[in-house]
């Protein structure tokens, strides 16, 4: 019998994808967009609805684009219930992994991502550079093909076994590339970003980061957060200035972060945001892990039951963080909450039953289900998408 534990993941730049918000137009977790707007000074529905590649593809936008992506699709696993025991992001993705984790709050983290993007942008406009995939070598002899040249040319990403992304100035990228082959590679493939990110080509972007980390109000995870610069699990507020800075001008080590993962008992892993990037990375890297991703609301909804079948040969162990029979009834809008009359622990609940009310808005269960507890106080004053009760949902056969 073994137990599920599962870590969120966040993806980095590179990502995104033209019309990625399109899917979660109608759904309760789109209200965050205007949120990022106002926070950012930014059109964010624009660039997740309209924009196009090649300005998506611009740093100042992929990166903000990524984040709220990202951020829609945390609040709408959270509001069916999924806790992680732990977090993690690639590059860009630590971002979202720290809004998670409650170390940023959601407006703190888009006036991040937001001076992150700018300044990174002014940086490689500055310094220009690009990036390639080193396909099939070791870490040990990527490393050997970049010292080769004389040039300025570093290893920016080791993210799993055989795949070991290389940044620099376009003439050193193609030496270093033709090195890495005669040594074994089997492929060298160039990425198309804006600039040679995770290398000294960065330090001024550091440098303004700094200062904005300097103004923000960090505070301690709720869960470990692993850090892509020691792959090391961090908890403590006054950890993440220095992590996040350093961050930029070196590599990320997300092949040691998802060994890192595992050692600590980490079974599923749960990319949370655009595209597949880290699903595949966790393939090639954990053996026996499960590795979900969630993009869209289709995903959300079949969530519970992929997560049943990866709990199916074991057993939750109690304080591991699995809640995947657990669902969250949230608040509709902000205001005074009182419950309907006659709530008592065990009851059952249908779907779109009233529950109570928060001001003039009705509150109704969008599931099925039990009612374990109520996690807001009669007459307590709540906020949007703030919990307010909890079921064991009828539907999801796990003992």
């Amino acid at each position: 019998m073994t137990s599920v534990m599962i870590a969120f993941t966040f993806p980095g730049q590179g990502s995104q994808q033209p019309g990625m918000g399109a899917p979660w137009r109608e759904h309760p977790s789109w209200e965050l967009v205007a949120e990022a707007s106002e926070a950012s000074e930014r059109d964010v529905e624009h660039l997740l609805l309209t924009a196009d590649a090649e300005e998506l593809r611009q740093t100042r936008n992929s990166q903000l684009a990524t984040y709220v992506s990202s951020m829609i699709v945390l609040d709408a696993v959270e509001r069916i219930g999924i806790e992680p025991a732990f977090h993690a992001g690639h590059s860009l993705g630590e971002y979202s992994a720290l809004t998670a984790a409650g170390v940023l709050s959601f407006s703190a983290g888009v006036q991040l991502v937001t001076e992150r993007g700018n300044a990174m942008q002014d940086a490689a406009d500055e310094t220009p550079g690009t990036m390639a995939a080193v396909l099939g070598l070791d870490d040990d002899k990527v490393e050997a093909a970049c010292r080769r040249i004389d040039g300025d040319v570093w290893v920016a990403n080791y993210n799993a076994p055989g795949q070991v992304v290389i940044a620099g100035d376009d003439d050193s990228l193609t030496r270093a590339g033709d090195a890495a082959k005669e040594l074994g590679a089997k492929r060298v493939m160039p990425i198309k970003v804006g600039g040679a990110f995770h290398t000294p080509y960065m330090a001024p972007a550091r440098d303004r980061l700094r200062k904005s980390l300097a103004e923000t109000d960090l505070r301690a995870a709720t869960r470990p957060v692993f850090a892509n610069i020691d792959a090391e699990p961090h908890s403590a507020a006054g950890d993440w200035a220095g992590l996040l800075g350093a961050q930029l001008t070196n590599p990320v080590q997300w092949r040691k972060t998802l060994h890192a993962l595992d050692q600590a008992g980490t079974t599923v892993f749960l990319e949370l945001g655009p595209g597949t990037v880290l699903t595949g990375l966790v393939k090639r890297t954990v053996k026996g892990a499960t590795a979900l991703g969630v993009n869209s609301p289709a995903d959300v909804d079949s969530l519970l039951e992929d997560l049943s079948h990866a709990s199916e040969t074991g057993a939750v162990a109690e304080g591991e963080l699995l809640y995947a029979i657990e669902r969250l009834i949230v608040s509709p809008a902000t205001g005074v909450f009182e419950p309907a009359i006659g709530l008592e622990i065990g009851t059952s609940i249908d779907r779109g039953q009233l529950v109570g009310s928060v001001g003039a808005a009705e509150v109704r269960s969008a599931f099925d289900g039990s009612l374990q507890g109520l996690l807001a106080l009669a007459g307590e004053r709540v906020t949007t998408s703030q919990p307010l009760a909890w079921l064991r949902a009828a539907s999801v056969g796990i003992p």
